[in-house]
């Protein structure tokens, strides 16, 4: 008699649970119809397997649509206003190498470079030199080692390339990094007072040509890694946060290409082929 029991509560158990399955499968069909019914644009199945965020062709604010007088562009028939935004149109591209400074001594209050830090500056600027690019300008942050670094590299170069020194340029601390670094913990008011002048900094340099430009530009801009790191970030759109996964070397080249229409490559990260294996550095 148990026995008998124990089959026909396993047969109702099975009836129920049969019950409710047909009843899941049921609603399932029902679902799936109503899905395939849709227009297909309502599941793009390429953002739900790869999400991704939409490149932003305005990131500098010098897209010619921004640079134009809207009342007046407005006002204005096709043509004028096909004229206005070809008048603001930038034609050249814009090659910014961003260059670390030498290593330096950490344990001295002027940070000025080492021996090490000067042979890799006066390295980089023979390298430089057999490019036989014409180099535009050369701007370097105010801070001794990079100061040192743009002068000693410039000596082995075309003399006549201008100069200029900038503060904005800087090291600092330019972001929270994410995963942050135990051993590096800036406060959040140096994180809030010195990103905000390495961002007004890239805002200065980092952006496509002017339309006036009418030539290809080549500009050295001799600063530290942070801002490197940062800027590269920023002009490629990735999250800010990730600057302190990357990692530069001592008189490293980054090479950045601003095309005219705002599209950001990188064609050298971190570069450092000018200097032998005993060169290397990354203080």
């Amino acid at each position: 008699m148990w026995r008998s029991r124990k089959v026909l509560a396993t047969a109702a158990t099975a009836a129920v649970l049969g019950g409710t399955t047909y009843a899941y499968g049921d609603q399932l069909k029902v679902r799936t119809a109503y899905l395939l019914s849709q227009e297909p644009t309502i599941i793009d199945q390429s953002q739900v397997l790869f999400p991704r965020q939409q490149w932003d062709s305005n990131w500098d604010q010098r897209d010619p649509m921004s640079m134009v007088n809207k009342e007046k562009y407005l006002a204005a028939d096709p043509e004028k206003r096909k004229e206005m935004l070809e008048e603001h149109k930038p034609k050249a591209t814009r090659n910014i190498f961003l260059i670390r400074h030498g290593q330096y001594h950490l344990d001295s209050e002027k940070r000025n470079l080492t021996p090490l830090g000067q042979e890799q500056a006066q390295l980089l600027g023979e390298r430089l030199a057999k490019t036989n690019i014409k180099y535009d300008v050369c701007v370097m942050s105010t801070m001794n080692r990079a100061t040192e670094t743009a002068l000693l590299m410039l000596e082995k170069m075309d003399p006549t390339i201008p100069k200029e020194s900038d503060s904005l340029l800087e090291e600092g601390a330019p972001y929270p990094p994410e995963p942050p670094l135990s051993s590096w913990k800036p406060s959040q008011k140096k994180f809030y007072t010195e990103g905000a002048r390495i961002e007004a900094a890239f805002r200065k340099y980092i952006h496509r040509a002017s339309p006036r430009q009418k030539h290809d530009s080549y500009e050295l801009i001799v600063c530290h890694a942070n801002v490197i790191r940062y800027f590269v970030c920023r002009a490629l759109q990735f999250p800010r946060e990730g600057w302190l996964r990357l990692s530069l070397g001592n008189s490293s080249i980054t090479w950045m290409v601003l095309r005219p229409n705002g599209a950001v490559s990188i064609r050298g990260l971190g570069d450092f082929g000018h200097l032998p294996h005993d060169k290397v550095s990354f203080t």
